[in-house]
């Protein structure tokens, strides 16, 4: 049985990765690490000042530059939506720990997601959020060591179903 020392959560804005992300850490006595906290703290700025300021590119060397210097240990890490564009940081990740793709169909998403841009999702000029998931969907799966489908599923229901699966999977020290 293999060491769990972290645990990353990737999917869409919204699909709950810091709600599930901070019951998972409390439900195995881990820390709870979002990166986009990170990013703004290391900043000065919030991640909609960054891209307004920097464009896309410059956010995502930030992104990259961040989550690839992570350094933690007994941790749940909960990176931003597009971290998975950065393949430093997704290798440096995966080298953490399992990485789980927490799924959610568009109708959901689209009733959880208010203003995109407010929000500090980096999408692309005229973009829209059907067409952000069906790009990133495929990233998301090629990067997953599990994928979850969170449709129908409580925050709390998700994250009892990760800790099943992580402590049957690996070793966690308690």
């Amino acid at each position: 049985m293999r060491k769990c020392d972290n645990i990353t959560l990737i999917g869409m804005p919204g699909a709950g990765k810091s709600t599930i992300g901070v019951v998972l850490a409390k439900r195995l006595g881990y820390r709870f690490v979002d990166t986009d906290l990170l990013i703004q703290e290391q900043e000065k700025r919030l991640l909609k000042e960054i891209i307004a300021q920097e464009g896309l590119d410059g956010f995502r060397r930030i992104e990259n530059q961040v989550n690839a210097g992570l350094e933690v240990s007994r941790s749940v890490i909960a990176p931003g939506g597009s971290v998975i564009y950065c393949k430093e940081a997704m290798e440096h990740l995966k080298q953490l720990g399992p990485v789980i793709y927490l799924r959610v169909s568009y109708q959901d998403l689209a009733k959880r997601l208010g203003d995109l841009v407010d929000r500090g999702v980096a999408l692309k000029e005229g973009q829209g959020l059907r067409e952000l998931m069906e790009e990133r969907g495929v990233q998301y799966e090629k990067y997953a060591d599990y994928i979850i489908d969170e449709d129908g599923l409580t925050p709390g229901r998700v994250a009892a179903i990760l800790e099943s699966k992580i402590r049957r999977l690996y070793y966690v020290s308690d």
